[in-house]
C-alpha cells in the first residue's frame, strides 16, 4: 500500500523518537540527545544515538540509522505497511484507505504545492524586476539586503489585478486550483476572481520540510486597509499548526539548544540577519497549542520575544494561558521583552547582536510573568482583594495537568503570597500545619510511632462482596466512583481536608474534573473553612459546581455513608485512608498493564500473555474492592440513633 508523504510526516510530527525507540533501548538524556547500548550489536559503551529534532536515530556500532519507521522494520522485522499501521494506531490516526477519492486528494494536494512553488518564484522573479524597485528599495531602508533577500525567498506581488493569475495559467494551471491554493479572491460576489496579493512585500510560508504552502504580503502603501495579508486555510495550510520559518530554524535550534519565538516575520528575518538563526514567528496568529508543540519539539523552554509595549505584553499573557494546560518537565516558556516602543526588528537593526542577546539573557521564567500579570491586575490593599488574587492563582495552577509540575507550582506561588504578606517564604499559610517536609507519615513499627487506632488494620483490604455489587465503585458521569468519594469526604469533612492537605496535593486523579476540584480544595484549605458548606460555596464559586454535583450524586447510594456530612470524623478517615491505598494500588496497576500490552506487543510469548492476564485480573477485583474493618462505622451509628 502507498502512503501519502503527508499522512507519513503526520506520524513522525506526533511520535518523537526517543518515545519510540526507549521501548526497546534504554535511553539515558546526553544533552540535546538521548543515547543508550546498541540493539544490534553486543557493547558495553553508548554508540547509540537519537535526536527527536531531526527525528531520526544513529548507530555507528552498526552502521545503521534512520527514523521510528526504518526503527520498527529493523527491531521487529516487519514491512514498511506494517510498521506504519502499527505507529500510526500509537499515533492515533487513522490508515487512510486506497480509494480513487483518496489518490485524487493526493494527487491535488501534489498540483497545490506546484502551483504555489510557481508562484513562489514568479514573486521573487518580479522583486528583482523592473516592477520591484520600490519593494527592493523599502527591504534595504529596513536593513534586509539582496543575500537576505534571496535567503528567504522575499517576492514582490505587482499591483496588476491579473499578474500572478495570468503568468499560472501560462503553466498550465487551472483557475480552480490558484483558488485552492489560496492565491485568487473568490466569491459568489466576484463575477472573475483576481489575485489576492498585489503591490506588496512577498513572504513565502513552508512547512517543516520546506515546501512552499503559503504566502505572507505587506502592504507597500500606507492607506491599505491590512498592512499584512496572508493566505487563507488551505489544504496545505492551517495557520494555527505553522512555524513560520521553521524549516530554516530546526537545525540551528538544535545546535543552540533553544529556539526564538516573535511575532512578525520581518522580526525573524532581522533576527536571523543579527545572528539568531533558531527563530520563528506565528503565522498572524496568538500562539495556538500546535505551535507550543511544535516549539518544544526544538527546545525545551523556548523563549517567547514580544514588544515592549502594552499590546506586546497583552499577547505574552495570552500566550500564558494557552501554554499553561500543556505545561510539564523538560516543557515551559520564557518570556523576553523589548524595551518599550520596539519590536526585534528594530533592536536588530539599531543595537545589533549584543542589543538583542542582552534581551533574551534577561528572559523570565514563566511563574514569574504569570505572577506579575495577577500583581498588577487589580489593587491588593485589603484582604479581599489579596483573596481574589490566592484564587485567581490557585486556578491557573490547577490547569497544569502534570501533576509533579503542578505541586511544584503551587509552592512557588505559597512563597511568593507569603513574602507579599510580609512572612517568610516557606511560612504555612493560615488553616495549615506543618510545612510538608517537616511530615513524618505514621507506618506501624516506626520509632516513636503511636499504637494504631483501634480497629485499624495495616494489611490488604479484603473484598466485601455486597458493595461489589453496588454502584459505589462503578463509574458515575465518566467520574471513577473512588475517585469521586475521596474528593467528597474532603468537602464533607472539613477537618480531614485540613489535615491532609500536603498529601492530597501529591494524589495523582484520572480524572481532570476531580483533578480540578482537588485542586481548588488545597486551594481553600488555607482559608480555615470550618464547614462544609462553606467549602461548598468556596468550590462553586471556583466555578466547579457543576463538579460538585455530578460528584455528590454518588452520596445517595446508602452504602456510601462515609462522605456524608453526619458520618463520624474517625469513620470518615478511616475510608478515606483506605479509598486513597485503593486508589494508588490501581493507578500502579495501570501503569504496569500499559507496560505489559507494549512487552505483549513487541515479544507476544507466553510469559507475557499471563503477565498481562494476572493484572487485569487483580485490576478487576481491585475495581470493586472495599475495606472490612472491625468496629468500621460503630461510632456514625451511635451519632444517628443519637447515643
Amino acid at each position: 500500500m502507498r502512503f501519502s508523504p503527508s499522512f507519513l510526516d503526520e506520524i513522525k510530527a506526533r511520535l518523537p523518537v526517543s518515545e519510540v525507540v526507549g521501548r526497546r533501548v534504554k535511553l539515558k538524556k546526553a544533552g540535546r540527545e538521548w543515547n543508550g547500548l546498541s540493539p544490534f550489536t553486543a557493547e558495553k559503551s553508548p554508540s547509540f544515538f537519537v535526536n527527536d529534532q531531526k527525528m531520526a536515530w544513529f548507530d555507528f556500532s552498526a552502521g545503521k540509522n534512520g527514523n521510528i519507521f526504518d526503527f520498527v522494520m529493523e527491531t521487529e522485522g516487519l514491512s514498511f505497511p506494517e510498521a506504519v499501521e502499527r505507529l500510526a494506531g500509537e499515533a492515533g490516526l487513522e490508515l487512510p484507505k486506497s480509494t480513487p477519492e483518496l489518490v485524487e486528494r493526493e494527487k491535488k494536494r501534489a498540483g497545490l504545492t506546484e502551483v504555489l512553488e510557481i508562484a513562489a518564484a514568479f514573486f521573487e522573479e518580479q522583486l528583482q524586476g523592473r516592477l520591484g524597485a520600490k519593494a527592493r528599495g523599502y527591504l534595504v531602508d529596513r536593513g534586509l539586503g539582496p543575500a537576505i533577500q534571496r535567503q528567504f525567498r522575499m517576492g514582490y506581488a505587482p499591483a496588476e489585478r491579473f499578474a500572478l493569475r495570468e503568468y499560472l495559467a501560462l503553466k498550465g494551471a487551472t483557475v480552480e486550483v490558484m483558488c485552492e491554493a489560496g492565491l485568487l479572491n473568490h466569491g459568489e460576489e466576484i463575477a472573475v476572481p483576481y489575485d489576492k496579493f498585489r503591490d506588496r512585500v512577498i513572504f513565502p510560508i513552508c512547512d517543516r520540510n520546506g515546501r512552499v504552502i503559503a504566502f505572507g504580503g505587506r502592504a507597500l502603501e500606507k492607506d491599505v486597509q491590512a498592512k499584512y495579508l496572508n493566505s487563507p486555510e488551505t489544504p496545505l495550510f492551517h495557520k494555527g499548526s505553522v512555524l513560520y520559518n521553521h524549516h530554516n530554524a530546526r537545525k540551528a535550534a538544535h545546535d543552540k539548544g533553544t529556539v526564538i519565538a516573535v511575532e512578525g516575520y520581518v522580526d525573524v528575518i532581522s533576527m536571523t540577519a543579527a545572528g539568531f538563526p533558531h527563530v520563528v514567528a506565528a503565522c498572524g496568529t496568538a500562539l495556538t497549542p500546535d505551535q507550543c508543540e511544535l516549539l518544544w519539539r526544538m527546545g525545551e523552554e523556548p523563549v517567547l520575544c514580544f514588544d515592549g509595549d502594552r499590546a506586546g505584553r497583552k499577547a505574552a499573557y495570552r500566550a500564558i494561558d494557552t501554554a499553561l494546560p500543556l505545561l510539564g518537565p523538560g516543557r515551559s516558556l520564557r518570556f523576553a521583552f523589548l524595551p518599550d516602543g520596539q519590536d526585534p526588528d528594530d533592536l536588530a537593526r539599531s543595537g545589533g547582536h549584543d542589543a538583542v542577546a542582552e534581551v533574551l539573557n534577561a528572559a523570565r521564567p514563566l511563574v514569574e510573568v504569570l505572577w506579575t500579570r495577577e500583581v498588577e491586575a487589580a489593587p491588593l490593599d485589603t484582604p479581599e482583594r489579596r483573596a481574589a488574587l490566592h484564587r485567581r492563582l490557585q486556578g491557573f495552577i490547577a490547569e497544569i495537568r502534570d501533576e509533579t509540575l503542578r505541586g511544584y507550582y503551587r509552592d512557588d506561588i505559597r512563597a511568593r503570597l507569603n513574602i507579599l504578606q510580609g512572612k517568610a517564604p516557606n511560612q504555612p499559610q493560615a488553616g495549615q500545619r506543618r510545612p510538608f517536609q517537616q511530615r513524618t507519615p505514621w507506618r506501624p513499627g516506626r520509632p516513636g510511632a503511636p499504637p494504631p487506632p483501634q480497629g485499624y488494620r495495616f494489611s490488604a483490604p479484603t473484598i466485601s462482596a455486597s458493595l461489589a455489587k453496588t454502584a459505589v465503585f462503578a463509574r458515575s458521569g465518566g467520574i471513577p466512583a473512588r475517585e469521586a468519594q475521596i474528593v467528597l469526604t474532603l468537602m464533607n469533612h472539613p477537618a480531614l481536608l485540613a489535615r491532609h492537605v500536603e498529601e492530597m496535593a501529591d494524589v495523582e486523579f484520572t480524572s481532570r474534573d476531580v483533578a480540578s476540584l482537588r485542586d481548588v480544595l488545597v486551594g481553600i484549605s488555607a482559608d480555615d473553612h470550618t464547614d462544609h458548606l462553606d467549602i461548598r460555596r468556596a468550590v462553586d464559586e471556583a466555578g466547579l459546581a457543576d463538579v460538585r454535583r455530578r460528584i455528590e450524586a454518588i452520596a445517595v447510594v446508602s452504602t456510601n455513608w462515609c462522605v456524608k456530612p453526619e458520618a463520624a470524623e474517625a469513620d470518615a478517615e478511616t475510608a478515606l485512608r483506605q479509598a486513597l491505598a485503593l486508589h494508588r494500588r490501581a493507578r500502579a496497576l495501570h501503569k504496569e498493564l500499559k507496560s505489559a500490552e507494549i512487552s505483549l506487543a513487541a515479544d507476544p510469548s507466553e510469559e507475557n500473555l499471563d503477565r498481562l492476564r494476572e493484572i487485569f485480573t487483580e485490576l478487576t477485583a481491585l475495581d470493586g474492592r472495599e475495606a472490612v474493618l472491625e468496629n468500621y462505622g460503630l461510632l456514625s451509628g451511635r451519632l444517628a440513633k443519637g447515643l
